[in-house]
């Protein structure tokens, strides 16, 4: 079951609550009977993958280039380079 984030528009006081999606949303300070506000925050959300581009989600119609042959060409510009040696005085 999902946890949605409260706030009180007239105390302030924040809460956490453990509801069904069929519940009804509360609407009514636990702390002073004022009304309540439901809090929207951010939501983590990670892309793995070799990248996400027009052309993922539709099938290749000859010459169009692939995400994994496109990640593939740009490995090579990240080659290592040698640290110069110190100078000894």
């Amino acid at each position: 079951m999902p946890t949605y984030a409260y706030a009180c528009t007239q105390c302030g006081h924040r809460f956490d609550a453990v509801q069904s999606f069929s519940d009804a949303t509360l609407t009514e300070c636990p702390e002073c009977g004022g009304a309540l506000r439901k809090q929207y925050g951010s939501v983590g959300v990670t892309f793995n993958g070799s990248g996400f581009y027009r052309t993922d989600s539709r099938a290749s119609s000859g010459g169009a280039g692939t995400g994994a042959a496109a990640s593939t060409s740009t490995s090579s510009k990240f080659e290592a380079k040698p640290s110069p040696a110190p100078s000894g005085s």
